[in-house]
């Protein structure tokens, strides 16, 4: 199943709200607040690879305080 780990940053704030709605985005398996350049580390499943990329771009890039993403797809 086609996996990618979306690296995420968001507005001061904001992290905890944003946390709660990308978990309750369809093929978010996972979704955690981390320490480092980024805020927010999002792991997404689907049945394919484009499916995987539109919950990033229809999805994700649509929650009000996102500020920039860094999508990672995995291969093995």
């Amino acid at each position: 199943m086609p996996v990618a780990f979306v690296l995420v940053n968001v507005e001061v704030g904001k992290t905890r709200d944003i946390l709660a709605a990308l978990k309750k985005i369809k093929g978010v398996a996972e979704a955690y607040t981390v320490a480092g350049p980024y805020d927010i580390v999002v792991k997404l499943q689907a049945e394919k690879f484009d499916k995987v990329a539109e919950g990033v771009t229809k999805n994700l890039h649509k929650i009000p305080g996102i500020t920039n993403t860094v999508t990672l797809f995995a291969f093995e």
